[in-house]
């Protein structure tokens, strides 16, 4: 009788053990990633934002730059809501995304950095059942702007090599798939445009199919370090540019891109449309002659 009582408990422990297993393997639909350094209100917003989300499927990592302003007792007060957290120096922005991304075991990640919200709690909801299987999921985002004024961004028409040659997508607003950075993490040279690269050398260079969600994602602080920083910037853009795009390419790019991003992605909806095709071909002609005979 022992015998059997034993077998008994040594069959169920077996079955919690393999439970238990199954469950630390399954992979998650959503991995949250926050990166944060001396932002203790902001990430509080953050924070608040993503635990409330009424999708449970996912879990929540914090990467914070050895903080020194109370955000790592921030980050304690919802330690039992936290799947990862460390809070130790890092060499920039990128460096502890790349950290995050190291601990991340869901099927998508996203980068909810501090100061930026999911806009409302069912966010995570909608891009679960609306969306499908493409390797980039995007989102429109927002901010308010000091007058109150509400702003959503508008997503091209496709994020055609031309539309990314001068632009980009809203990145908070994204949503990709964990094997994107088997191979490639965000360059870590980089210090403001890091995101920018990825966007294309993906869908680009790698052809990664992207999907819209027609939804707001991301209420963003209005600043960025982009505003900051712009000369740098502009240099990082060049300097990428130059890396990933042929020189004959970025000639005829620079001269299409003296038109601003909207006006180029509504040129490109035109040029699909054939009767639209050859009206713009007609007009460009009579626009051409009528510039040759006030140049004479």
């Amino acid at each position: 009788m022992d015998f059997f009582i034993f077998c008994r408990f040594i069959t169920l422990d077996f079955f919690i053990f393999v439970s238990l297993w199954a469950h630390l393997q399954r992979i998650m639909k959503y991995s949250i990633i926050t990166i944060n350094y001396n932002n203790r209100d902001g990430l509080r917003r953050t924070i608040e934002s993503v635990v409330n989300q009424t999708f449970r499927d996912f879990e929540y990592i914090i990467i914070d730059g050895g903080s020194t302003d109370g955000s790592v007792e921030v980050i304690k007060e919802y330690a039992d809501r936290i799947d990862y957290w460390v809070s130790e120096p890092d060499k920039g922005i990128y460096n502890a995304m790349n950290k995050g991304i190291l601990q991340a075991h869901g099927e998508y990640l996203n980068f909810m950095n501090s100061g930026d919200c999911f806009y409302n709690k069912r966010v995570l909801e909608k891009v679960a059942f609306n969306s499908k299987e493409a390797s980039i999921i995007v989102g429109q985002d927002c901010y308010v702007n000091k007058y109150g004024e509400s702003h959503a961004s508008t997503l091209p028409h496709y994020p055609s090599s031309l539309f990314l040659y001068v632009a980009t997508l809203p990145h908070q607003s994204s949503f990709f798939k964990k094997d994107l950075f088997e191979h490639t993490l965000y360059d870590e040279r980089l210090k403001i445009v890091s995101d920018w690269k990825f966007y294309i050398q993906q869908i680009i260079l790698r052809g990664a199919s992207i999907e819209y969600c027609h939804a707001i994602i991301c209420l963003r602080e209005p600043d960025g370090i982009c505003d900051h920083q712009p000369d740098r910037m502009f240099h990082e853009r060049k300097q990428v540019l130059k890396e990933l795009y042929p020189n004959g390419i970025q000639k005829d790019y620079d001269i299409l891109c003296l038109m601003d991003s909207t006006s180029v992605d509504r040129l490109l909806q035109l040029c699909k449309n054939e009767k639209t095709r050859i009206f713009l071909t007609s007009a460009i002609k009579i626009i051409f002659h009528i510039y040759k005979l006030l140049t004479i």
